[in-house]
């Protein structure tokens, strides 16, 4: 059988699918996400590569004449003292959050594992807790720093942020629920104590809700202000955060060195981020289905 030349061919079909309405609005909406937290980074990048002339001169987002000019970081580094700020923020860091750690894993503990009266109770005061907000009572709370003669030392922020972090317990609770009681009946038969099987058993398989909260906590302590400033006055006391103010002065702002150094906080918590995002992301939808 022959086949007819004459017959006219079928119209190619188009190689492309065209985009759904609600597909267009998902991309315009992450690009718009993307430029809004992407463009202060870029004008904040840009004026740290400028000289104080440039700064006064030019608008946010013009061009530095010279992409090589790191003089501004140099002067952050060094009259900023940030190697002093990150050790005195290392060693807030590691006992805060190792005290958030122990704190908020046994709070949630107790609170899942044993039936007390005021469990219900207690569980409603985490929640007004997380609810009342933390400046309301700063004056009440510099009161009692201040008579355990706390203020000007790194223990004020240390104990501060140990004992007012709420989600963190209600983080270790989500996973705790998860973990079958069957085995601290097992461990309780074998002459295993509370505390026993706290360390041997529950603390052990706490480790994606740990990796979650050390991130979290370590971010939030991290780049906070409010607290350093307000209970460490000394400069030989500066965090990162508290560094980079003392480059405003009374007859105005070196915004060139404040973005230099803001470039320089932001890189540390910049890499760790991604280099462990998939740590928090996987933290919190495991702790949202169990």
């Amino acid at each position: 059988m022959t086949p007819d030349l004459t017959a006219t061919p079928a119209p190619a079909r188009a190689s492309g699918r065209r985009l759904s309405a609600g597909t267009v609005l998902t991309y315009l909406s992450l690009i718009a996400a993307a430029a809004v937290v992407l463009l202060p980074l870029a004008v904040v990048l840009l004026t740290s590569l400028k000289t104080s002339e440039e700064v006064g001169d030019g608008g946010a987002l013009s061009l530095p004449g010279n992409w090589l000019n790191f003089d501004n970081y140099v002067t952050a580094f060094t009259d900023g003292h940030l190697l002093m700020a990150f050790g005195n923020t290392a060693f807030i860091l590691f006992f805060s959050i190792g005290g958030t750690v122990i704190i908020g894993s046994m709070t949630a503990y107790a609170v899942d594992r044993f039936d007390f009266r005021a469990k219900k109770l207690v569980m409603a005061l985490f929640l007004v807790a997380t609810l009342v907000p933390g400046v309301t009572t700063q004056v009440a709370t510099f009161q009692v720093v201040s008579g355990f003669d706390l203020v000007n030392t790194r223990w004020a922020p240390i104990l501060l942020y140990m004992g007012t972090d709420i989600v963190s317990v209600y983080i270790f609770l989500q996973f705790i629920r998860g973990i079958p009681v069957s085995l601290d009946e097992a461990a309780r038969l074998d002459g295993a104590h509370t505390f026993t099987i706290y360390r041997k058993i529950i603390f052990p398989l706490l480790k994606p809700a740990i990796a979650t909260v050390v991130i979290i906590k370590g971010i939030t302590t991290y780049n906070d202000f409010y607290i350093p400033f307000l209970y460490m006055h000394s400069e030989d006391l500066d965090t990162m955060s508290t560094a980079l103010f003392r480059f405003k002065g009374p007859f105005g702002a070196h915004w060139e060195a404040i973005s230099a150094g803001a470039i320089l906080v932001i890189l540390p918590t910049l890499i760790i981020f991604l280099l462990l995002q998939r740590w928090i992301y996987n933290g919190f939808s495991q702790g949202a289905t169990k």
